[in-house]
């Protein structure tokens, strides 16, 4: 199968930069992915701890759409617990419309305490919420028949939307997993993607292939389908020409990045270890991801194919803001030119065939010259002929 590429946009910034200008720096770097031909960028919702800035990625998606063709574009993740399930498909198929089908529709708990604190909500209400709204949810999007729902937290009577999707029938949707087996069970249950964040930290690495074995008994269970295809795994990666230039890049904000998940974040399941830049690296590239160079892009993306235990369908780098914009930027060329051809059936292709032209030079390039050895007497002997 074709693997497609994408990012997942948190986004991370250090909170003493200018907010309205590392959002412009978002909006466009999906710009640049659009034009690299990347296939999806997901947007994350976040309102606490100073990094990830964007509480709205409904609103973000519909701007970034104004400035891209063809790139889709989802939510990475809608923290469902926190909203009313209704206001959600509604937005949603808004944004169907709007996007004319490019929108995707990423789901899950919730990952910062302090969000759900807010809301005077405890990690432990967060995953069953999740499974009360997500029936909600589907059945509002793919049924025209009312549905009621009464809980100490929300009232729904005889709900429908009034709008039907643009995408038929619908639009994907994914459910993020990181630890928990939560993710997988909801998947299956509906039919829809997994979102598989961390997939490369030590705890996202061991629960790959349980994740999809989950994932494939609850939808025979449910008569659903687990495809691979929609399966996204998140990882990380910085890449320059050289390995040596890529670890120059991330002294620009690769610190302060895993100072976020060491101190602020109460986001234990994307634990990272390193005291200085140089640990911090070799801690990425013991297995986390990629700080170096193309080809170590490609072993890492194979190791996680063999780690998944059949593949998968999708692989996004995580938005982390390591490097200033220009080389962030060369990043993802290189990823877009040299990384993503291997695994892509085009690109395949054209290694094909200049291989196959290799071969065959010497041969082709020996009756080249007697052609036109034989075209030059023709002429000069005065017999029919265009001399080469």
């Amino acid at each position: 199968m074709k693997m497609k590429f994408g990012i997942f946009m948190a986004p991370f910034h250090a909170p003493g930069h200018n907010p309205t200008v590392s959002l412009e720096y978002d909006l466009q770097l999906i710009e640049h992915l659009d034009m690299l031909g990347f296939d999806e960028a997901w947007i994350g919702e976040h309102h606490s701890a100073g990094s990830e800035i964007i509480a709205s990625p409904e609103i973000f998606i519909m701007a970034a759409a104004n400035r891209t063709r063809n790139i889709k574009l989802g939510t990475g993740v809608v923290s469902l617990p926190y909203h009313n399930p209704l206001w959600v498909a509604e937005r949603m198929v808004l944004l169907d419309h709007l996007t004319r089908g490019r929108v995707m529709l990423g789901v899950g708990p919730g990952a910062l305490p302090t969000d759900a604190a807010m809301l005077g909500l405890v990690p432990t209400q967060m995953r069953p919420l999740l499974e009360d709204y997500m029936e909600v949810l589907v059945h509002l999007l793919t049924s025209e028949e009312p549905i009621s729902y009464e809980s100490d937290r929300l009232t729904l009577k005889d709900a429908r939307l009034h709008l039907r999707p643009y995408s038929d029938p619908l639009f994907d949707m994914a459910v993020a997993a990181v630890a928990s087996p939560s993710g997988p069970r909801l998947a299956g249950r509906y039919g829809a993607g997994l979102l598989s964040l961390g997939a490369t930290v030590a705890i996202g690495m061991d629960v790959l292939a349980h994740h999809w074995t989950v994932q494939e008994e609850m939808a025979a269970k449910y008569g659903q389908v687990a495809d691979r295809n929609k399966w996204r795994l998140v990882g990380l990666m910085h890449l320059a020409e050289t390995e040596e230039q890529a670890r120059q890049d991330v002294k620009y904000g690769m610190e302060q990045w895993f100072r976020y998940f060491q101190h602020v974040a109460a986001f234990p399941q994307m634990a990272v270890e390193g005291n200085n830049l140089d640990e911090m690296i070799d801690f990425v590239n013991g297995g986390l991801g990629v700080v170096g160079t193309p080809k170590m892009m490609v072993e890492q993306i194979h190791k996680l194919i063999e780690q998944s235990n059949g593949g998968f369908g999708a692989y996004m780098t995580l938005a982390h803001n390591w490097a200033n914009p220009h080389a962030t930027n060369k990043s993802f060329e290189l990823f877009a030119r040299e990384v993503m051809p291997h695994f892509q059936s085009s690109g395949m292709g054209l290694q094909g065939a200049a291989n196959r032209a290799q071969e065959a030079r010497d041969t082709l390039a020996e009756q080249q010259l007697i052609a036109v050895e034989e075209a030059t007497l023709r002429h000069q002997s005065g017999q029919p002929g265009i001399s080469a």
